[in-house]
């Protein structure tokens, strides 16, 4: 089982609004900003196991499981579709109509419909695809300001070590910021 980010989203902090928080005006370090735009992003999804900004991912299976498919990195709010290879070698394509989305949990579930199994599948890796969209298009301010934190320690300690008497550490805010919004096994 693996997914994968097939389009990643609009990053929810602005170059503007990371140039601002570091109080920086001149345009010379915008590419090295954007850099840590990104890298913040990623950051707080790892941390939170969540999706932040909308993005499409396509999540694959080597079988159906028993129950129901646990979706990586919600909030998920659309499935784009849910392919299958069967017993002969065809790709074929679940009807919308034979499985539910439940989004009422912090993680998100695709439900087999009432009284409906899952299709055999061909016995070979990979063979369950489900491509779904997940992450709010505007994220909780929260998480916003867990980047920014994060964007400004990136720009203020650019090396891995610190030399001298004390030890940069990332602050404690972002990750007290994140639990706010973390799922949490």
């Amino acid at each position: 089982m693996g997914y994968q980010v097939i389009t990643p989203p609009t990053e929810p902090v602005t170059l503007a609004d990371a140039r601002l928080h570091l109080r920086v005006t001149d345009t010379a370090e915008d590419a090295l900003i954007g850099v840590w735009i990104t890298a913040a992003r990623e950051a707080c999804e790892h941390y939170t196991q969540r999706s932040i900004g909308s993005q499409t991912l396509e999540l694959r299976l080597d079988e159906f499981p028993d129950g129901a498919i646990d979706l990586p990195r919600s909030p998920v709010t659309a499935i784009t579709s849910l392919k299958y290879i069967d017993t002969n070698g065809t790709e074929q394509t679940l009807a919308p109509s034979a499985y539910t989305l439940d989004t009422f949990s912090h993680t998100s579930w695709v439900i087999r419909a009432y009284g409906t199994e899952w299709p055999e599948t061909l016995d070979a890796a990979n063979v369950v695809r489900v491509v779904y969209v997940a992450g709010a298009a505007t994220p909780p301010a929260t998480v916003k300001a867990a980047m920014l934190l994060t964007i400004g320690h990136l720009y203020e300690n650019r090396e891995s070590v610190v030399v001298g008497p004390t030890v940069a550490e990332l602050p404690m805010a972002v990750k007290s910021l994140l639990d706010t919004y973390k799922v949490w096994a």
